[in-house]
């Protein structure tokens, strides 16, 4: 399987290093399977072909300024499974750059993409899907801080802001400067199974469980930009039971029309799923208590119904209640 890692001017050499070694880490994983039998994998081992690329096979200066060479130019490169586009270093006005190299590769991956390659972003990278018109009626994430900066410059784009991976008709999204690596396991598990993915996180001893973003972000970051989210937030935890969008739109003194106008161009949201998300968020904070069940912790987050929180948890995180619940508990081991 041939992955073509390709890099811009201001790139993060984590992603281009980092990405050709996930995938040189789970061929090694399947031949020492292979040797002497020390994981247990019953699928054979995946091969995988990296290339390094530039728009023009000219060497790359990281966002530190340092050279990185590639291996070609994407004219060399016809045909290929995936191609991956880590983070870029950001402008001085903190945003994910522009430049002519952009522009000229948007035919290409266009031309890939329509022959059935995989085209994934990490971060910023994520920008240069939106330059060539990839994320046009997808739904895609990238890096908390940049959601809004995402929706302004591609509106066409289903932007979704806590989640930590999406794929939506081909094209992969994933949020945080190192999310290359949730970025690496879903190709692997999706060019070569679900097993290939597993063996290739426990070898190289990384979380193969995605989260949402929600987990990392400031709580209050996206509600302090706007007195009527923080409001809107506030009215979502402090009700005894769970809204209805009409019941929302009261208690904030607006109609409901304007609270789905609002919530939309400010989180890219509806009503419902916004009081999803918030009540979802309490439960993962009441989740990280001691002695709480997992049906009173459904209680208090506003679902009567323990199962129906269940699947709505999953959908949310990737993970069950008592999953996340034991995560949290090893991850603050750890720090």
């Amino acid at each position: 399987m041939k992955i073509v890692l390709l890099g811009f001017e201001g790139c993060l050499p984590s992603g281009i290093v980092g990405l050709a070694d996930m995938f040189w880490l789970a061929e090694q994983a399947g031949q020492r399977h292979a040797k002497n039998d020390i994981l247990d994998v019953r699928s054979p081992a995946a091969t995988f072909e990296v290339i390094t690329a530039s728009m023009d096979g000219q060497p790359l200066h990281d966002g530190r300024g340092r050279p990185l060479a590639v291996d070609a130019s994407v004219a060399d490169i016809v045909s290929c499974d995936a191609i991956l586009i880590p983070g870029l270093v950001e402008g001085a006005d903190g945003l994910p750059p522009k430049t002519p190299a952009m522009q000229n590769v948007i035919t290409w991956l266009r031309r890939q993409h329509a022959h059935g390659a995989l085209i994934g972003g990490s971060c910023a990278g994520v920008f240069v899907l939106g330059e060539a018109g990839l994320l046009n009626g997808r739904r895609c994430t990238t890096t908390w801080w940049l959601h809004e900066e995402l929706t302004r410059r591609y509106p066409r784009a289903d932007t979704v802001w806590s989640s930590a991976l999406l794929e939506d008709q081909g094209v992969v999204t994933a949020g945080g400067p190192l999310s290359w690596v949730d970025l690496a396991l879903h190709v692997i598990r999706r060019l070569a199974g679900p097993e290939a993915a597993r063996v290739a996180a426990d070898f190289s001893v990384v979380d193969n469980t995605r989260l949402t973003q929600t987990v990392y972000a400031p709580q209050r970051y996206i509600s302090e930009r706007d007195p009527l989210l923080l409001n809107a937030e506030q009215a979502v935890r402090q009700a005894p039971a769970r809204l209805t969008a009409v019941e929302l739109a009261h208690e904030l003194a607006i109609s409901e029309r304007t609270l789905h106008r609002k919530l939309k161009a400010l989180v890219n949201e509806s009503p419902k799923v916004f009081m999803t998300r918030i009540r979802l968020e309490m439960a993962c904070t009441l989740l990280d208590g001691q002695g709480v069940s997992i049906k009173r912790v459904a209680q208090q987050s506003g679902y009567e119904d323990e199962g129906s929180f269940r699947r709505a948890f999953i959908r949310f995180t990737g993970m069950n209640p008592s999953a996340y619940r034991h995560w949290l508990k090893t991850r603050q081991r750890t720090e």
